[in-house]
């Protein structure tokens, strides 16, 4: 089973990219965050054999999952905090396992209520990933984390120490759920590899020149990481015009467990 997830920056803008991703790769499911816009086309990825989920807001955030294979909508929004109206949370369940798409906040800038918000919002995920470890569903939480994990997960840390991404209140809440028994698929495969990143900027010749951040992850619960079998950031995508300022990471389960469409 492959699951792949990509913060757009706007479906609308790069629905051409999405779709000819959707084709090249064939996914069995597309976590997408950053839709910008309180309309999706789910016709369009009908079209091409995926059923869709969406969470959306106007203009900013939005969040979506594609599958191949019929699934459950479970939540639609992080449980914790009823004021929150951010459009950054779906779960749901698909052959027994549990996917969840996440755009968290990125909390620039520090020391305003957005970090805060930002900081209250991995407090709330991390209650929520411990409920789902107890239950012992194979579970995926993926998307854009809007956290630089390590100084390896960036090109130059010193031009990170200022941001909301890279704070050590940030770092540190991502890392209390590896030590919780999450793992880090990409990091678990690559470790100590510098160099991959899923986010460059536009400006500076940043994707030429490989200055990026690698802020784009899927954890997998204690039961799923024996499935682990590979994943793999592909750049194409940025490579494109107009492309997304992320690039997908595609994350390869084995079929072990998967019920019974052997997908």
């Amino acid at each position: 089973m492959i699951i792949a997830t990509w913060n757009v920056n706007s479906v609308r803008a790069r629905l051409d990219h999405v779709k000819s991703f959707l084709q090249l790769r064939a996914p069995d499911v597309l976590l997408l965050q950053e839709l910008k816009g309180t309309e999706f086309p789910a016709d369009d990825f009908r079209a091409l054999g995926y059923e869709s989920a969406a969470v959306t807001q106007k203009a900013y955030n939005g969040v979506a999952v594609l599958s191949r294979t019929p699934f459950a909508t479970m939540q639609t929004a992080l449980p914790g905090d009823d004021e929150d109206t951010h459009a950054r949370f779906l779960e749901v369940m698909l052959d027994g396992l549990r996917v969840v798409n996440i755009y968290l906040p990125n909390g620039n800038p520090v020391g305003t209520e957005k970090f805060d918000y930002k900081l209250r919002w991995m407090d709330r995920l991390a209650v929520q990933m411990s409920a789902w470890k107890a239950d012992g569903v194979p579970t995926v939480i993926a998307g854009d984390w809007n956290v630089i994990p390590e100084d390896i997960d960036c090109h130059k840390p010193a031009s990170w120490a200022a941001d909301a991404l890279f704070q050590p209140e940030s770092r540190s809440r991502y890392r209390a759920l590896l030590d919780a028994g999450y793992i880090d698929a990409f990091r678990t495969l690559h470790p100590e590899e510098g160099g991959h990143f899923t986010y460059w900027d536009y400006f500076r010749k940043a994707f030429e020149t490989n200055r990026g951040i690698r802020i784009d992850h899927f954890l997998l619960s204690p039961s799923l990481a024996p499935r682990l079998a590979a994943c793999e950031i592909d750049k194409g995508p940025r490579t494109m015009e107009k492309p997304s300022d992320h690039t997908p990471v595609l994350l390869t389960l084995s079929d072990s467990g998967l019920g019974n469409s052997g997908i």
